[in-house]
């Protein structure tokens, strides 16, 4: 257990046997000898006194001297010290969200029943829905991206200045020669892109990395080159940041820290800068939004132009429109493993409704433009046409949510995972709104669709005749009704006695 953990429960011990004892902080200060300020400071964790002035606490408590250092919870606080010992918690940087450790430890204590009896109903519904440690640290680190418009100032310049110093923003677009060379020659690299394709327990990782006086970096060959350009510029982005904790694979085979998750997350931003620099980005974003027509072709270019993958064009148009262009957006990327759709990675500025993960057994909407897309994938294959990652589906609709009376232009683009054995789509989405035509000017183009979409076919109200895709019957909407009816006939009753 680590020495903040136990200033804490020291801590949490001490404050509440003062409130036990129904002594203010001064009072309890004063006959302890001690100043309010330190009192304060042990009962927020931040400091852990001498054995002397613990002795003497103790005596001011009329507290067992073992039973006050000891690190074992009684009722009311033993499910707080369960949530605080726990991998989630104690990995958590409270400081990058603006927030120390002692400030949660004041909330939970204030009334500190209360709090366990929340905590603990929390992890039991997190039992229930098997809400595993790294899904809730990815939800955390959304929610830091959100809390910064998913722009990172600090990150931008870092890859800049790396990009100046080793030479690489002299060459546009970066070619896997330079990054790997890069990495050879100057970081002592050695890269094996032959050992995952030919091992059959090894050969769904896109990468592995192997730390060592020479680093192994072991890329799995059946990718695309833009998904191996990119591998090679992420690793690029942990030496520009300097970043050591992080994950060794990818796709990540044990998540063990928030402070992992996010340095990933650092190191990919850093990639996207290097092989889509800021500058030429916003010009061709400027430029595709100020057509009066929709064109996926533009986006064909983008792709081209930059050689990267449509997701790594979709997330950096993510990173930079809300900055640069003042529109909040959504980026929803939707995997499709048989029949079924699952919500893979979302960004939210626009408060958009999404079908949450307690939803995970309902049916995505069909009309949805992710479903459209990765249906027209199919449909495109099945007819024998080219489904590579150089030729994806690409699609465009205004989405009218219904019952909500919000309108939402979104496009994207559906490919082939052919690595990972499913389909995958990724979208940007925009609330349209009254200024919206002046930034994106195809906006207004009569000739892109417009559908009416849903959470979930278990949560709409449309009709059979109005919706010929419903994959469910409205099961949750159903009952939803019984209950509103239940509660109305309640109240009715009730007015009813009262007379």
């Amino acid at each position: 257990m680590n020495t903040q953990l136990v200033n804490i429960i020291f801590g949490m011990k001490v404050k509440q046997a003062r409130l036990d004892t129904g002594m203010t902080l001064t009072e309890f200060a004063s006959q302890s000898e001690l100043s309010p300020s330190y009192v304060t400071e042990i009962e927020k964790g931040r400091k852990y006194p001498r054995s002397d002035k613990i002795m003497k606490i103790a005596e001011v408590l009329d507290k067992d001297y073992d039973d006050l250092v000891s690190i074992r919870l009684e009722p009311p606080l033993t499910h707080l010290g369960t949530a605080l010992s726990s991998p989630v918690l104690g990995q958590f940087p409270f400081e990058e969200f603006g927030i120390e450790m002692s400030d949660i430890v004041g909330v939970l204590t204030r009334s500190p029943d209360k709090a366990s009896a929340l905590l603990h109903a929390v992890s039991e519904v997190g039992r229930q829905y098997d809400l595993q440690e790294h899904h809730f640290l990815w939800s955390a680190l959304r929610s830091y991206q959100e809390l910064h418009d998913n722009y990172f100032p600090e990150l931008e310049d870092a890859a800049v200045d790396f990009a100046k110093k080793h030479g690489l923003d002299a060459e546009f677009p970066l070619s896997d020669e330079t990054l790997q060379n890069l990495l050879e020659k100057k970081f002592s690299y050695i890269i094996d892109k032959e050992r995952l394709e030919n091992d059959p327990q090894l050969d769904r990782y896109r990468s592995v990395f192997i730390r060592g006086s020479k680093p192994r970096l072991l890329l799995n060959a059946k990718l695309h080159p833009s998904q191996l350009r990119f591998l090679l510029a992420r690793e690029l982005g942990y030496l520009a940041l300097k970043l050591t904790d992080r994950a060794n694979s990818t796709p990540p085979d044990q998540v063990d820290s928030f402070q992992q998750v996010l340095n990933d997350f650092r190191a990919s931003y850093v990639a996207s800068v290097l092989l889509m620099p800021r500058p030429q980005m916003l010009d061709d974003i400027q430029a595709f939004f100020d057509s009066n027509d929709w064109s996926q072709d533009a986006l064909k270019v983008m792709l081209s132009k930059y050689r990267v993958s449509p997701e790594n064009l979709m997330y950096r148009f993510s990173e930079l429109i809300p900055q640069f262009f003042g529109l909040p957006i959504h980026y929803l990327r939707v995997h499709r493993e048989g029949e079924r759709y699952r919500l893979a990675r979302q960004l939210n500025l626009n408060r958009l409704r999404v079908p949450n993960g307690l939803a995970a057994d309902e049916h995505f909407c069909r009309h949805w433009l992710v479903v459209r897309l990765l249906t027209e994938l199919e449909e495109k294959r099945k007819a024998g046409g080219e489904t590579s990652i150089d030729e994806p589906v690409i699609g465009v609709q205004v989405s009218e949510y219904l019952d909500q009376k919000s309108w939402f232009l979104c496009f994207g683009f559906a490919r082939e995972m052919p690595l990972e054995g499913f389909d995958s789509c990724g979208i940007i989405g925009f609330r349209i709104e009254p200024n919206l035509r002046n930034t994106i000017r195809f906006s207004a183009d009569p000739e892109i669709p417009q559908v009416t979409i849903n959470e979930t076919c278990e949560r709409c109200a449309l009709t059979p005749a109005q919706c010929s895709l419903r994959a469910a019957p409205p099961t949750a909407l159903e009952r939803d009704g019984r209950r509103l009816a239940r509660r109305k006939a309640l109240q009715e009753l009730k007015a009813e006695l009262r007379r």
